[in-house]
């Protein structure tokens, strides 16, 4: 997973995403070395955050750029 060199590039420490994230600064360790299975949810948040897509941050694609928003999001914030 890409966690760790996205937050480096963004010049942030652990805590301070772990914060953003409302874990511990062990927790979000974890999720780092891969001791610890990230949830969906904190994924979803890591990508919003840093303007991305889960599918960068799980390495399964090299564009960085997020995806465009689908039409059900367009509708459902109308």
């Amino acid at each position: 997973m890409r966690i760790r060199e996205i937050r480096e590039d963004k010049d942030l420490n652990q805590t301070e995403v772990a914060k953003i994230l409302n874990v511990s600064q062990v927790a979000y360790s974890f999720y780092e070395i891969g001791k610890r299975q990230l949830p969906i949810d904190l994924l979803i948040k890591l990508a919003k955050f840093y303007n991305t897509s889960t599918d960068y941050l799980l390495e399964l694609t090299d564009e960085r750029n997020p995806y465009p928003k689908s039409l059900v999001d367009e509708e459902n914030s109308k």
